[in-house]
C-alpha cells in the first residue's frame, strides 16, 4: 500500500475513534496502530534453531 493511503487511513480511524464508545474507540485505536507499524516495521530478530522453540514430542 502507498504510505499516504496508510497514513491517511490510521489518521480517519483515529477521528472515528474520538467519537466512538469506550470499547469501540479502544479497538479502533488499535487498528490505527496497526496502520502506523506498517509504515514503521520493527526488523526480525536473528534468525533461531529450528527445533530451539518446538514443541516436545509426546511419549507413545
Amino acid at each position: 500500500m502507498d504510505e499516504d493511503f496508510i497514513r491517511e487511513r490510521a489518521r480517519d480511524i483515529r477521528m472515528l475513534a474520538a467519537k466512538a464508545d469506550p470499547f469501540t474507540q479502544k479497538r479502533l485505536l488499535a487498528l490505527a496502530d496497526t496502520y502506523e507499524r506498517r509504515l514503521h516495521p520493527v526488523p526480525h530478530a536473528t534468525a533461531r534453531g529450528a527445533g530451539r522453540h518446538s514443541q516436545p514430542q509426546m511419549k507413545r
